[in-house]
């Protein structure tokens, strides 16, 4: 119970955040989405240890274990484009496989890189 009280602190504490940042992108008017802004800057403040890891952890987790059903909204919105998909449809899908083939080709090299880099860390 305890540890699902502090994932529900955590995951509103991410959401907090996460809305704060979309307001900063607003108010500054950049182009990258807040919600980017705020995955960078969370990244640079576990990176310098301003924030530890244990603070967000458990909330994080959920969120990644969940991450399947933040994309219901979108696939049931492809629905209004069925037009569009009729047309245009194979010329999606490839751009779609070869994006997904980058994604998980550059993955598959960072974690290589940085699995390699622990080892010698390690030893």
């Amino acid at each position: 119970m305890k540890n699902m009280m502090k994932g529900f602190i955590q995951v509103a504490v991410l959401m907090i955040f996460s809305l704060l940042m979309n307001q900063l992108a607003q108010w500054l008017q950049w182009k990258i989405p807040g919600n980017i802004v705020g995955i960078l800057v969370i990244f640079i403040l576990l990176e310098t240890r301003v924030i530890r890891l244990e603070w967000i952890e458990i909330g994080a987790n959920w969120l990644l274990a969940e991450l399947l059903l933040f994309f219901v909204p979108a696939a049931v919105g492809i629905m209004k484009y069925i037009p569009m998909l009729q047309s245009d449809g194979l010329r999606i899908l490839i751009v779609v496989l070869i994006s997904t083939f980058v994604v998980m080709l550059s993955t598959g090299f960072m974690a290589s890189r940085i699995s390699k880099q622990k080892e010698r860390h390690a030893s």
